[in-house]
């Protein structure tokens, strides 16, 4: 996705994961595609494109435009996804176009979901792209707003050593880890580890709890951060997202176990 704006660094680190997120996802769900070229035009209605499918762009790129602007590009390596509002009437779809052209793979949309939701490594990449993608909205949106406007940042870096969620706060976000490790304590005794493409502080944001433990980087972190009203929004429109999380934080659970055993086993001896 290239915006149609001035973005910060981090707007593009996020397009290069959501880039690699497609990819994997792709060879993860191994469905045939359906061909299809798109000529130059400069007319925002492209024929081709079906609202039952799901594109990827191969190469070339779409203008992705509403209400006649020109919000934002897609290009090589980037999934286009049906809009669920479009009909139509056109003022409140999204439309496309291509100044040059593009290449597109179409997929049937029903079959693509029904593989995401059939296989839990499918299931997690497609929630990773999900929170990745909306991160970079949240970034894109705040470029087209007015300066006075404050947007939540959604993403940092941590270093080693850096607290990322810190015991007993408030729990205002949940994050997905994008790269690196870390390490999950509680009241001073590591009970856990998290590593890269996982989704952690879920559990006291849908339980509107306080934070039970100190998650903390072990490695440079890359994180995103989904404030947790979005975060709400992305679970209603993406189901698949709470079978992520459930397989997470099941993971979590036999972790904890395993820590405790641990434990139990040197006051024993």
């Amino acid at each position: 996705m290239l915006a149609n704006a001035e973005l910060a660094q981090d707007f593009f680190v996020l397009n290069q994961q959501s880039k690699k997120l497609v990819k994997a996802l792709l060879e993860t769900v191994d469905i045939p595609s359906i061909p299809l070229e798109i000529e130059a035009t400069d007319n925002a209605l492209l024929r081709g494109l079906e609202a039952d499918k799901i594109y990827y762009i191969e190469s070339g790129s779409l203008s992705a435009r509403y209400r006649d602007r020109t919000v934002y590009l897609l290009d090589d390596g980037d999934l286009l996804l049906p809009d669920v509002a479009g009909g139509a009437d056109h003022d409140v779809s999204v439309s496309y176009a291509s100044e040059n052209g593009a290449t597109l793979a179409g997929f049937p949309g029903v079959e693509f979901m029904r593989r995401i939701i059939a296989d839990p490594a499918a299931s997690k990449l497609w929630t990773r792209l999900m929170i990745t993608q909306s991160g970079m909205q949240l970034r894109l949106t705040a470029s087209l707003t007015d300066d006075d406007t404050h947007a939540t940042p959604g993403f940092e870096i941590y270093n080693p050593g850096d607290v990322i969620i810190r015991q007993g706060d408030r729990a205002d976000y949940v994050f997905n880890l994008t790269e690196g490790s870390a390490e999950v304590v509680v009241d001073g005794v590591t009970v856990g580890g998290i590593e890269e493409g996982e989704i952690f502080g879920a559990m006291a944001v849908l339980t509107n709890a306080d934070r039970t433990a100190t998650v903390m980087a072990k490695t440079r972190c890359s994180v995103v951060k989904v404030p947790k009203d979005q975060f709400a929004d992305l679970i209603k429109s993406n189901p698949t997202t709470i079978h992520t999380l459930l397989i997470d934080m099941a993971n979590s659970i036999v972790n904890l176990n395993e820590q405790l055993v641990g434990l139990r086993g040197s006051y024993v001896n």
